[in-house]
Order: structure tokens, then sequence, then C-alpha cells
């Protein structure tokens, strides 16, 4: 890889209508733990703002983060305005047994569809969860065989993107069933 790189992702961050819903969500259903709040006030955008700002932790040290703002105007002002679809989503890898866990969690808490859903990609499974401020998580296993063509996946990836932007949208994915192939 090439140097220079981001080591890893800090944090990525949204703005929250109810935080404790939010709390609840991530760190009872989901298992992320609560690893900072930092409730503050600075000077945003020509205004005094004061919010809570909440850190979710993953594995690596990374974390989702949460704002709420403690005045109305500034909370309709910055969020949440999630897009309405399945394709703005935050993708999370975990092992296979965390998988089971937040599914049963989520299950258990009645989540689902369209709030909760599972797909095969042949290359991953993933299940799909969208949280109380309509932001879709994805929790994937990557399969071992997918992963161990990662290289040659890297080495094919500009051309791959050069034949599907020219035209030629025929499927590469040989780890998906025939039933999802398209025409």
């Amino acid at each position: 890889m090439a140097a220079h790189l981001p080591t890893r992702l800090h944090h990525n961050a949204y703005v929250t209508r109810d935080m404790e819903a939010t709390r609840h969500f991530y760190e009872d259903l989901i298992g992320m733990p609560l690893v900072a709040t930092w409730c503050e006030s600075d000077e945003l955008f020509g205004k005094e703002r004061t919010y809570c700002h909440c850190f979710f932790g993953l594995a690596d040290g990374s974390a989702l983060a949460f704002f709420q703002f403690a005045n109305s105007e500034d909370q309709a002002l910055f969020g949440p305005a999630m897009p309405a679809s399945p394709f703005h989503h935050i993708a999370l890898n975990v092992d296979s047994e965390t998988q089971v866990l937040v599914e049963g969690r989520l299950k258990k808490a009645g989540l689902r569809e369209p709030n909760f859903y599972v797909l095969e990609h042949g290359y991953c499974r993933s299940i799909y969860a969208m949280d109380p401020n309509g932001m879709i998580l994805e929790f994937t296993v990557d399969n071992p065989e997918a992963a161990a063509g990662s290289e040659q996946r890297r080495i094919a990836a500009h051309n791959d993107l050069k034949r599907w932007l020219a035209g030629d949208h025929r499927s590469n994915n040989t780890f998906r069933a025939a039933t999802h192939q398209p025409a």
C-alpha cells in the first residue's frame, strides 16, 4: 500500500434527535460501548452553539459519533436528515459470532423489514439495521474465499471500473449465486 495513508477512521459523525435512543441502539442492541461524551459550546458558523457529542467505540479505536444540540434551532439546522436510500449506509466488519449476536439482539428488539434485513452478497454476508435517526448500518462477515483473492481484485479494480463505465455491466462477482447474476 502507498505510504502516508490515513491510519484508521477516527470517527464518523452524525446528528441525532434523541441521544438516549441512539445510545440504547448502539450500546445495548449493537454492543458498541459509549467511550466518550463531550459536552461543549463552540463558536460555529457565526453563532455560539452548545451540544453533546457521544462516541461509540469500535475495536480498532475508531468510533461512530453523534451530536445533539441544546438549542432546537441548531438541532433543526444541522439534522438529522438521512437520505431515504439503503445505498447510503455505514458498513462495519464483524466476525461471524458478533454478527449472530447483533442479529439476535436486533430481532429480539423487534426490528423487522425494512428496518432490518439480511443480504447474501456472495463475497460477504451482511445484516442491515436502521438506527433511530434513519441511518443504515451494515454488519459484514467476509467470505474467506473472497478475502483470499483481494490482491487479484486490487490489481483488476481499475480495469473492472473502466469496463463497467464503458457500458459492459456483466457481473464479476463469482461468489454470488447464479440467480442473482444480471442477464
